[in-house]
């Protein structure tokens, strides 16, 4: 099989198991400390299975990489505390829609401390963002539609867009260090950081509540990983980009079907903004034609 086709096979699984992550978040029923936990827990354990496998576990650790990629699990933990929390609160539609303004996170960071241009074409795409934003926040829903605190959700949503844009600056440190490591490190992290507050001495007593977290660690975390940074190195850029939408689409989908929630026509046309947004800025759409040289006179024979 071409790498190409195999890639975009591997990053469109990736992209669809991670779409249904609020549906396993949600079906827990678990605190969310306690289901990012155990997500770290049995991802961790995936994880450090899949890197023995690879033989990514011999003579490639230093303390280095180790501080680096702590700094960015703290970050991954933190952005998955505040997304799982939005959820319950804007819906896994709405959530997942504002989620996907990390572009633009990523765009200000490079902006503030690596001297990065803003182009007219990515300020022209960030504003079609902000506008989408204003119409997912002014489109209040209907009491009982979703969670009880809407304005909240979507802050979080919000606030885990940032710590993933700075997860993803730390781990541009990393260069060269196999990403299923740093994952590895990352999820050992939060295992590390979430023990304290975990409700361990009050553990799930049902089947159901452990297959979703088990789920959520080994197949939405270990295998997940291991697809999406498989196709990575399979895939050109603009077509990881383009595959990387079927995750929003997925996760609303989810949303409708197994929730019944429905959006507001602004809502739709917010949502719709903020994913065309990130796409244009994923995939470097220019929005303005070049202007052709123009011909000087002693050119023109």
């Amino acid at each position: 099989m071409d790498n190409t086709v195999r890639g975009t096979i591997e990053m469109t699984a990736a992209m669809a198991i991670l779409g249904t992550i609020g549906w396993f978040v949600v079906m827990s029923g678990q605190p969310i400390m306690d289901v990012v936990f155990w997500r770290c827990a049995f991802g961790a354990v995936t994880l450090l299975v899949i890197c023995a496998a690879l033989g990514l576990l011999r003579g490639r650790l230093t303390l280095r990489i180790v501080a680096i990629a702590a700094l960015g699990g703290a970050a991954i933990v933190i952005n998955w505390l505040l997304l799982f929390s939005a959820f319950s609160r804007a819906s896994i539609s709405i959530a997942t829609a504002v989620y996907n303004t990390q572009p633009f996170m990523l765009v200000g960071f490079g902006a503030l401390f690596f001297g990065e241009r803003l182009t007219l074409t990515k300020l022209t795409w960030l504003g079609i963002a902000f506008a989408g934003m204003l119409l997912i926040a002014q489109a209040t829903p209907d009491a009982g539609d979703v969670g009880t605190d809407y304005f909240t959700g979507i802050a979080m949503a919000l606030g885990a867009a940032f710590f993933w844009a700075v997860a993803a600056i730390v781990t541009k440190k990393l260069n060269g260090t196999p990403p299923h490591l740093i994952a590895l490190i990352q999820v050992c992290v939060g295992v590390v950081m979430l023990a304290p507050f975990a409700n361990l001495s009050d553990l799930p007593t049902d089947a159901w509540s452990w297959t979703m977290l088990a789920t959520l660690g080994i197949v939405h975390t270990g295998l997940m990983y291991m697809l999406m940074y498989g196709a990575i190195q399979k895939l050109p850029t603009h077509l990881q980009g383009s595959l990387s939408f079927i995750y929003p689409v997925v996760a609303i989908l989810v949303d409708v079907v197994a929730f019944g929630h429905r959006l507001h026509p602004a809502q739709i046309i917010g949502a719709a903004a903020i994913l065309i947004a990130a796409a244009g800025m994923n995939l470097g759409w220019s929005l303005w034609r070049s202007k052709p040289p123009v011909e000087s006179p002693q050119a023109v024979k």
